[in-house]
Formats: C-alpha cells, structure tokens, sequence
C-alpha cells in the first residue's frame, strides 16, 4: 500500500513539475532540440487521449481516468506484491496527471487540454508526457507479471500440468501397494512348502 501510494505521488508530482516548467518556459507549438532529432521538447496541448490520439473526446476520458483512479484506490489494500504496487501506482500516478490536466486546465473545467512536450521522432510520430510514459510502463510490467504468473498476493500460481503430476504419481503408489500385498501373501513358494510340511 505504503509503495503504490509512493509510486504514484512521486509520478503525479514529477508529470506536473515537468508540465509546469515548459508552460513557464515555453511557447506553444514552439520546438526545442535536446538531443538532436533523437529527443525534441516540442509544446502541444492535446484534448484527446495518450500521445495525442482521440482528440475531440476529452470528457470521455475524463471520466473513464476518474473511473481507473477510484478502481484502484478500491483494490490497493489487496495488493501483497511489492511490483504489482509499482504497477498500480505507476498506472494511478499517470492517469491522476493526466485528468489534472483534463480538470484544471483550459478551455474549462472536465474538457482541459493536456500538456504533451516529449516528441522522439525516430520512434514515435505523437507528442507525449511523463504522465503516459508511467501508463504505458505499467502496462508493460503488468503484461509481464501475467505471464509470470504473479498474483497480487505474490504467489506464483501453480500449473495445472505440476497438479496433475503430483495427483497421478500419488495414485500410482496407492495402486502398487495394493498389488503388492496379495502377491506376497499368496504368490510366496517358501510359505507354501512350509504349510505342506
């Protein structure tokens, strides 16, 4: 709980330093080269979704980040994995910087335009934030995690192939015995001759 609420006050405050200090320093549309073509500080304000895609649809995702950020809140006291929390709160902390920006920003209230400043040409053709970095690494540690087979609780969960091996192998043994037995009792030559003598 302590890690998920950690995780995600320190991706939310980091995603709003980071939009604050290009509004306060930069002019919109305006481009800066940082690392050349490989990495550009280029300042949009974008009123639809992740990497600027689905714009025209801001109160949607308004309410579909309201509705992701109380799910988790609801479903944190169960998490048990100290990655799972990172995942939550990478995934909460991204969406709560985001809808920030949908709340508080302009043209108004639930229909702001969200800061995107992060332009990688060479990978990407979108403008995008810290706040979708968070989302979208989450995601890639969630995918991995159930692949792993790693529950929220921590455990891993066992395959059925392993349950299987281990139900066969104890029913084999009971059936070995049981076939051992008779012929021991009945099968033995020296028992015979004995009651014959």
């Amino acid at each position: 709980m302590l890690v998920l609420i950690a995780v995600a006050v320190s991706a939310l405050a980091l995603d709003q330093l980071a939009k604050f200090l290009i509004v306060s320093s930069m002019v919109e549309g305006e481009r800066v080269p940082v690392l050349g073509e490989f990495l550009v500080f280029y300042f949009v304000r974008n009123p639809g979704a992740a990497f600027s895609f689905a714009e025209g649809a801001t109160w949607i995702f308004s309410i579909l980040a309201a509705a992701v950020s109380i799910t988790i809140i609801v479903l944190a006291r169960k998490i048990r994995s100290r990655l799972w929390a990172l995942v939550f709160g990478l995934l909460l902390g991204g969406v709560l910087g985001n809808l920030a920006d949908r709340l508080f920003r302009e043209p108004s209230f639930g229909l702001g335009h969200v800061v995107d400043f992060i332009s990688t040409p060479w990978m990407l053709p979108a403008v995008y934030n810290i706040a979708d970095i968070c989302i979208v690494v989450s995601m890639g540690i969630f995918i991995l995690l159930t692949i792993l087979g790693v529950g929220i609780d921590g455990t891993r969960a066992r395959t059925r192939d392993d349950t299987g091996e281990e139900e066969t192998g104890g029913g084999d043994s009971v059936a070995s015995e049981a076939t051992t037995e008779p012929g021991t009792a009945d099968g033995d030559p020296r028992t015979e001759r004995n009651v014959a003598d």
